[in-house]
């Protein structure tokens, strides 16, 4: 037997699990970041676009149950409040996915890599965004940045998490709400 699947020997396949599981860990402890493990991890011994369909199923079913822990009320209620967000990510997270199969491999490593670093490049500055209210321009231009992004790397956590923070989401709330957007992208994601 020289390969669990036609496109992974066993040592890639038990190597993804590892990624996965580790991710997974990230994932409880932070509440996000399955995705950024997953595919900055398996795109070191396999193509980005066999990683992006990787990380899609583990995303839904990982982001399907925080969303639902504290109940389908409270995650409706969540795609009620979000909705603006939830429908600009998704029609260019759809839109963008269509690309994967036409970016050239170095194109995409880096529409991976570029916002994965700086994300973390903020995080480390320890700039802090701050919305003293909400608004319907700036929430559509977050969520198709964030569905842009999503869609070619499969990682749409980071300018959702800088934006539910700047609008001062009470931690609580925002591990739903993550799980709801996160959740539903990562569905059209696997119908894109």
């Amino acid at each position: 037997m020289n390969s669990i699947f036609p496109f992974l020997t066993p040592f890639e396949f038990y190597a993804a699990l590892a990624i996965g599981l580790c991710g997974g860990f990230v994932k409880g402890v932070v509440g996000f970041a399955l995705p950024l493990v997953l595919i900055s991890g398996l795109t070191t011994f396999m193509a980005p676009d066999l990683a992006l369909a990787g990380l899609i199923l583990p995303t839904v079913l990982a982001n399907a149950f925080q969303a639902l822990r504290q109940g389908p009320k409270a995650a409706a209620g969540s795609i009620r409040l979000f909705w603006v967000f939830l429908l600009c990510g998704g029609i260019t997270l759809v839109l963008s996915a269509q690309m994967v199969r036409v970016i050239p491999e170095e194109a995409m490593l880096l529409a991976i890599g570029v916002p994965i670093v700086f994300f973390a490049l903020l995080q480390l500055s320890k700039y802090k965004f701050h919305l003293a209210k909400r608004s319907t321009r700036v929430e559509a231009c977050v969520g198709a940045f964030a569905g842009a992004v999503g869609g070619v790397s499969g990682v749409w956590g980071p300018p959702t998490v800088a934006y539910l923070t700047a609008l001062g989401t009470p931690k609580h709330d925002q591990m739903r709400i993550q799980g709801v957007i996160y959740g539903l992208g990562a569905v059209a994601l696997l119908g894109a």
